[in-house]
């Protein structure tokens, strides 16, 4: 997987994640925002697998690894932002 299967991993899991988050009416968040987060977490945990050597490019575990920190990258991002 490269850097483009990177970012489209990262928009899709954001606006998944903006879409289905429970806190999502009452966030000031646009989808963007949630966009950008995704592909923020997503690229952070391909650089961070890289560098400690967790994955190297390409392996199998990186991509639940990238869903999963783009996954928490958009709740943290929609959560910080919604009104309470």
């Amino acid at each position: 997987m490269g850097w483009p299967g990177i970012v489209l991993l990262g928009a899709v899991i954001g606006l998944a994640g903006w879409w289905l988050h429970p806190l999502r009416r009452r966030s000031r968040t646009r989808f963007w925002v949630a966009l950008v987060a995704g592909v923020l977490g997503a690229a952070f945990a391909r650089l961070a697998g890289n560098v400690v050597g967790l994955f190297h490019d390409g392996d199998t575990l990186e991509w639940p690894v990238c869903t999963a920190v783009a996954l928490i990258a958009v709740a943290v991002t929609v959560g910080l932002f919604s009104r309470r």
